[in-house]
């Protein structure tokens, strides 16, 4: 059985100078670590660029506004019901992306077959996260 779904979308990064570039996005979904979603982003002449954020942020975020400080989600103010406004914040500066809803819905929907939402904590994750932070509490003392 695979426990990792992959695919990938296209979307619009603003640039400081007015510039908008398509870029495309990966998006990679785990059983393993099914809270999240990993986004890398695929900049020309750069190394990719990977995110962590919450799948439960992106699917608020179809709807309303979600998040705050690093990472925000929201409907496009510009384009209601046909994009998504991600907007991620680092030390290195703050990039602006659109990202297409239904795309970005459909893919939230397949990780939802895979672990529903609300789910993602099992028993079993939350016994394997204890005994991990057992084991390293053990080798440090």
């Amino acid at each position: 059985m695979n426990n990792t779904l992959r695919g990938q979308i296209i979307m619009e990064l603003a640039t400081p100078g007015g510039l908008v570039l398509q870029i495309p996005v990966r998006l990679t979904f785990r059983q393993s670590a099914a809270w999240a979603v990993e986004l890398t982003f695929l900049l020309p002449g750069d190394a990719p660029v990977r995110w962590i954020v919450s799948r439960e942020l992106l699917l608020d975020g179809l709807s309303t506004v979600a998040g705050e400080c690093d990472i925000q989600v929201r409907p496009a103010d510009w384009h209601p019901g046909d994009l998504v406004a991600i907007r991620l914040r680092s030390p290195e500066g703050t990039a602006e992306l659109l990202a297409p809803l239904a795309a970005l819905h459909a893919y939230l929907l397949r990780t939802d077959m895979m672990t529903p939402f609300g789910e993602e904590f099992s028993e079993e994750w939350l016994d394997r996260g204890i005994a991990l932070l057992l084991t390293d509490a053990e080798l440090h003392h």
